[in-house]
C-alpha cells in the first residue's frame, strides 16, 4: 500500500489554500508522499478554467475566484467538507477518468453507508440525490500528479447556490446532508470520506501528528 498523508486544516481563505497546492505540486518529486486535505472554507464562489461568466448571476459580497481546477462555477461556505487531493497519478495505478470515477463512488458510499441513495451521471460529474446535486468535483493535473478535489455539502447555507448557476447548470438544484436527515460534522464526514477512498486506492492513511 502506497501511504498518504491526511491533514485537517479547519476552516480557511480559499485563495491561501489553492496557493499552497500549487506550491506543493510544483515543488514534489516522484519520493514527495501524497497528501489528501480535509478542510471548510470562506464563502466565495469559484470559477473552473471553463466557467462562462453568464452562469454568475449575481454574486453580492462573496467574493470570486477565477481556479484552475476544472469545472464551472460552484459556491464554497463553511458546513461543506472539501477534500484536496494531492495525489501522483502513477503510483495509483489511475487515469484522471478513473479517479473521478472513484471520488464519485467515494461519496455514494459514504451516503449509502447512512442510508442515502445517491448516482453519479456520465455527463455532468459529480453526486445526486434524485435530481439535486450534494457533491461537486473539479481537479488539476500537473506532470501527473492531481490537486483540487471535491465539495460535499453536509449543514451549509444553501442560498448562495441561488445566486449562481451550480456547474454551469440554471435549472440545477442542490441539497445537503441535514436535509436528508443526517447530521455529519465536517471533520466525522472528512475522516469516514477519506477512509473510504483510502480503501479503494489501496493508500495507507497516516494523519499528520500536527493537524
Amino acid at each position: 500500500m502506497q501511504p498518504v498523508i491526511l491533514r485537517w486544516l479547519g476552516l480557511r481563505d480559499y485563495e491561501q489554500t489553492w496557493r499552497e497546492m500549487r506550491t506543493f505540486t510544483n515543488q514534489r518529486t516522484p519520493q514527495t508522499l501524497s497528501e489528501i486535505w480535509l478542510l471548510e472554507h470562506t464563502p466565495v464562489f469559484t470559477q473552473g478554467q471553463a466557467g462562462k461568466p453568464e452562469h454568475i448571476l449575481d454574486p453580492g459580497i462573496i467574493p470570486v475566484v477565477h481556479s484552475d481546477r476544472g469545472g464551472q462555477v460552484t459556491y464554497h461556505g463553511p458546513g461543506q467538507l472539501v477534500m484536496y487531493l494531492l495525489l501522483d497519478l502513477k503510483a495509483i495505478n489511475k487515469g484522471i477518468r478513473g479517479l473521478v470515477s472513484c471520488m464519485e463512488d467515494t461519496v455514494i458510499q459514504l451516503l449509502a453507508n447512512h442510508g442515502i441513495e445517491a448516482t453519479a451521471r456520465p455527463q455532468a460529474p459529480g453526486v445526486y440525490v434524485g435530481e439535486k446535486k450534494i457533491a461537486a468535483l473539479g481537479l488539476r493535473v500537473r506532470k501527473g500528479y492531481t490537486y483540487h478535489g471535491l465539495a460535499l455539502n453536509l449543514d451549509m447555507d444553501l442560498m448562495p447556490f441561488e445566486h449562481i448557476h451550480p456547474c454551469g447548470h440554471a435549472e440545477q438544484q442542490v441539497t445537503r446532508l441535514r436535509d436528508l436527515g443526517v447530521d455529519l460534522k465536517t471533520p466525522q464526514a472528512g475522516g469516514e470520506l477519506a477512509g473510504i477512498l483510502c480503501s479503494r486506492l489501496n493508500l495507507e492513511p497516516r494523519w499528520n501528528s500536527h493537524d
